[in-house]
């Protein structure tokens, strides 16, 4: 198990870019009005979050003009509805190459500080690039020359950047967004901000579990549900070909076969599971930790069979499906 360090700041500095970082999302809210735990993102100093940046990433995000195809936006494989995730297990690129892990959600992905399943990408702009040059097979430059002749792209990026769109500026204005892209209130945090009838007592139970006897938040740790490190579960044995997952990129042995810990938050809608898809229900899920994961020799000590009962699995079952975010989304209209 590798650990890295987590962009979870609750300093002074922190809650100084609160009503700046994302106070423009999908649902045209602000974090400061976002009733969760939840603190707040920082931006890196060369790409601070604005809200006309956010308001441009998000129009570049559902924009099937920056692929190479012309027909695949970035939303194609990761939609609201479905945690921004696309409910497959493997999906294809914009070329019609099949991907080789299920494609992970963008919820919250501005507190982590290593990117993809394995965590080879350093930042998340670096993440945003690659996705863009691979996944829907662009290249860049003829893609920006595409977005530069649209005038309303033009004006935009000359408020933001001061000047014609860019590869540069437009992956900033891509992970500006990205960073935005903060679960809003679930009934959980309703819950723990006092309303009391917000969650079932199953959820509520199931949550007492989930830290206890079922030591699932040793790894998906509250408020954000994840420890941003990576984990061997055991799901690379047995197969003909193991994916080497973070031992790939790290050359450490005891790596291999490790994947980063997902968020939990919307978890219940953004099936299938795991780095490969190969659990299809939330319920599978589970039970496959809380049975201890697989039988891999480098499968981490910390995964152990918790023997939760059918019961104690259904509720903490509940409780996941009370960490599912609840705010609105509004495409935006594309120049």
């Amino acid at each position: 198990m590798n650990r890295v360090p987590r962009m979870v700041l609750f300093g002074a500095a922190a809650a100084m870019l609160l009503a700046s970082c994302a106070a423009v999302d999908d649902a045209a809210r602000s974090d400061g009005a976002r009733l969760s735990k939840l603190p707040p993102v920082v931006s890196p100093a060369d790409n601070p979050t604005t809200p006309d940046k956010v308001a441009l990433g998000a129009k570049l995000w559902i924009d099937p003009r920056l692929s190479g195809s012309g027909k695949t936006a970035c939303t194609a494989c990761h939609v609201r509805d479905k945690g921004w995730t696309d409910g497959l297990v493997l999906s294809q690129r914009d070329n019609g190459d099949a991907n080789t892990r299920h494609t992970p959600t963008m919820y919250n992905v501005g507190y982590s500080t290593l990117f993809y399943w394995d965590g080879r990408a350093p930042t998340l702009e670096a993440q945003v690039l690659a996705a863009w040059r691979v996944q829907i097979s662009a290249d860049p430059a003829k893609a920006v020359a595409t977005i530069a002749a649209v005038p309303g792209y033009a004006s935009e990026f000359q408020k933001v950047f001061g000047g014609p769109p860019s590869p540069d500026t437009v992956v900033k204005a891509l992970a500006a967004y990205l960073r935005a892209k903060v679960s809003g209130p679930s009934p959980w945090d309703r819950y723990e901000m006092g309303d009391k009838t917000a969650v079932s007592a199953d959820a509520q139970a199931g949550f007492q579990v989930f830290m206890g006897k079922g030591r699932c938040a040793v790894c998906h740790t509250p408020p954000v549900y994840s420890d941003f490190n990576f984990h061997n579960i055991g799901l690379e044995a047995g197969k003909a070909k193991p994916d080497p997952g973070r031992g790939a990129i790290s050359k450490k042995p005891e790596e291999d076969r490790s994947f980063k810990t997902p968020t939990l938050r919307s978890v219940a809608i953004s099936g299938p599971y795991f780095h490969d898809g190969s659990r299809r229900t939330l319920e599978d899920a589970v039970r496959y930790m809380a049975g201890g994961g697989g039988n891999d020799p480098g499968k981490s000590a910390m995964l152990v069979d918790a023997k939760l009962t059918d019961a104690e699995i259904r509720q903490v079952v509940a409780f996941l499906t009370a960490l599912t975010s609840t705010e609105p989304y509004r495409a935006p209209t594309l120049p």
